[in-house]
């Protein structure tokens, strides 16, 4: 973090805008776990007003430089003084849909670190290995979870799963644990690497073929546990 010679009385004035700052709203929905997030517009809602109140505003701008894509976000205070943090970027893919997913994170983790906003967010379930499980709410997609996938992409990626959902059962696989495990084989190589393709891919299916998934997922799941009890 940098910041100007003086922060006194940015410090002071934002510590007035925090004592107004409210928590994110979590209204943004992640389809296959039991969680909600703070999506980058929820995050702003929670603090623009208070710290336009108090003189504050937030720069934010990317740039490509040595170190690659790079965030950097600016609170300024009408004094002139200034903070600064630098987020490094580095988006799954280079294409405009990658480097823009990528950016709209780093652009909301980079403003709650700086101003202090707290907020719930499960939106990194895949990456720290947290597993599926049924998601009691109604699937309605929302904040920027997903929206950078391709359509084309997200179909093709949901007709895989419904090849999978709809295959025909297997001689001698009564219980569907061979199907079970096709779908999980293909959640841990494909969907739980990519995240907002797998929310995207969640939106083009139907409520009934999302509930089928998961209940494969489980039953695979549960087949593995069994398995790991036997030795």
């Amino acid at each position: 973090m940098e910041h100007s010679e003086h922060i006194n009385e940015l410090a002071a004035a934002l510590a007035k805008a925090q004592g107004e700052i409210t928590g994110a709203l979590k209204d943004s929905a992640n389809p296959f776990f039991k969680s909600k997030y703070a999506d980058l517009a929820a995050c702003w809602d929670a603090c623009r007003k208070p710290l336009s109140e108090n003189g504050l505003a937030i720069i934010q701008s990317p740039e490509v430089n040595a170190e690659g894509l790079t965030l950097t976000t600016l609170l300024t205070h009408s004094t002139g003084q200034w903070i600064k943090n630098i987020f490094r970027i580095l988006p799954k893919d280079d294409t405009p849909q990658g480097v823009g997913s990528a950016l709209t994170y780093a652009r909301r983790y980079a403003l709650t670190a700086l101003v202090g906003i707290a907020q719930v967010d499960d939106d990194g379930n895949a990456a720290s290995g947290r597993q599926n499980g049924a998601y009691s709410e109604p699937h309605k997609p929302q904040g920027d979870m997903g929206k950078s996938v391709p359509t084309d992409l997200a179909r093709a990626t949901a007709l895989a799963m419904m090849s999978i959902i709809d295959a025909p059962a297997r001689e001698g696989d009564h219980d569907e644990k061979l199907k079970a495990m096709d779908a999980l084989d293909y959640h841990d190589k494909v969907l739980n690497t990519d995240q907002e393709l797998y929310v995207a891919a969640a939106d083009q299916l139907t409520a009934s073929k999302r509930n089928a998934w998961k209940g494969l997922i489980a039953l695979a799941r549960k087949a593995e546990k069994e398995s790991v009890r036997k030795f």
